[in-house]
Order: structure tokens, then sequence, then C-alpha cells
């Protein structure tokens, strides 16, 4: 398959390495340094781009690829509020796009179970959510995209809370606000734990990166699949069809 990535940082390199370990050519590596690029002949021939840059850049990247009908997996974060214009204008035949918080397998997986653990505690109102998230101290934003995302989905699958907060001093701890704590700690690439507590016991599932690389083996697995297809699309789609399970 021929692929094209757009952005050079840290992850565009382990995109690199894996889409050229599972057999992809790599047809252009874009970044700011070379945007007429997305004019060549060989980003026009690409079956798919991976677009993994910085917010002030990303929506105009997947424009870039919309208008040269390349379909876009993108892992940007910090831009959505712009990611229902880019979701109709697919809708309208525009473009193609599969964007994603978190490409990490694992990690849908995890959010996947997340989703469906909620659904059961719903019915066992003694439990109490709440959410850790820990990563490397480089990083200086909490919570973690992720960490949104997880959070997001216990509060529309679970009744008795109606929002989410980090904990700030002095703020009380009301039952219908679900907490999201951080920790910045080391060299760790992302840890999300979920903890639903009772007086009684708690039950814990946790979520814990080991590297970068699975974030890139999901983000190029994703750009294999989108490959040939034409709207928007997540990434639960994608591992939903792939497995035919209904959890996802």
């Amino acid at each position: 398959m021929r692929l094209a990535i757009i952005g050079y940082g840290k992850m565009g390199h382990i995109i690199e390495r894996i889409a050229r370990e599972r057999g992809n050519e790599i047809t252009c590596i874009i970044d700011t340094h070379n945007p007429e690029e997305f004019d060549s002949e060989a980003f026009h021939s690409s079956d798919a781009a991976i677009e993994f840059s910085v917010p002030t850049s990303a929506v105009a990247n997947i424009e870039r690829c919309f208008r040269a009908g390349v379909p876009a997996v993108s892992g940007t974060t910090g831009w959505t509020a712009e990611l229902p214009r880019l979701r109709r204008e697919c809708e309208e035949g525009r473009g193609t796009l599969l964007h994603a918080s978190n490409f990490s397998i694992g990690v849908n997986i995890f959010m996947a179970v997340n989703r469906y653990l909620a659904d059961i505690m719903n019915k066992f109102p003694q439990y109490a959510p709440f959410l850790t998230e820990t990563h490397h101290i480089h990083k200086l934003d909490h919570p973690s995209g992720t960490a949104i995302t997880l959070a997001d989905d216990l509060v529309s699958h679970t009744d008795r809370i109606d929002r989410w907060a980090e904990p700030e001093t002095g703020m009380p701890i009301t039952p219908d606000m679900l907490t999201v704590n951080h920790i910045r700690h080391g060299e760790v690439p992302g840890i999300h734990t979920i903890t639903w507590d009772s007086p009684v016991d708690e039950i814990v599932i946790t979520h814990s990166a080991k590297s970068r690389d699975g974030f890139a083996l999901g983000a190029v697995i994703a750009a294999e699949w989108l490959a040939g297809k034409k709207g928007f699309f997540t990434i639960s789609e994608m591992l939903g069809q792939i497995t035919s399970l209904p959890i996802f």
C-alpha cells in the first residue's frame, strides 16, 4: 500500500518505521519545510495519508488531503471544534477521514470495555467511579485526550453522574460528578485507570502503554483499512468491522 506521512516528529518517525515493516511504501513525508509536496504526483497517488502534526496545522492538512482525493487518518488532537464541519464534508462526498484521540488498539479495546462496564455499573448505585491518568513530565496539558474520551463515555453511560471535572483546592466532590485526576511522573508513556469504588469493594480496570509503538501501529492499521473507502469513520467502526463484535 502507498502511504503518505504528514508530520515528521517523534510519532512520524515511528509511523514510517512501522509502515515499512508491514510492507507499505512511503510515497512522501510532508512537514513544515516542504508543504509543496501536497501538490506532488507522489502525494496524489497515495492510497491514504497519516496525519500527526500540531493543532494549528491539522485542519489545513486534512483539507489538502480532501482536495487531493487522498483518504486521511488523523491522530492530532486539540482542534476537534472543527471536526463536525469536516465530518459534514465527508458525508457530502468531499473527503474521507478517520480521526481518533488515540490510535492504540489496546486503548480502544479498553475504551470499549469501559463503556460495557459502565452499562453494568449503572444498575448498581453503590459504586462511584473515578478516573486517574498518568503521563511523562513533558506532557503539560491535562487531562489527556484519552482521559477526556473515557470520562465522556462514563458520563454518557452512567445516569447518576452528569459531568466530569478535575479536582481543585476547595472544590466539593459531589455524587453526580466524575473526578478525573492527573499525575505527571518520569517518562511514563501513558496509564489510564478507572476505579468503581463502594463501601465493601472496588473494581479497577487499567490500560498501561509501554511505548509509542502501539499508537503508531494502530494508525498504520487504520490507514490500511481506510484505503478505498469514502466518508467519515471512527476507530470504533474499524474495530467493529474487524472483530464483528457489537461491543465497539
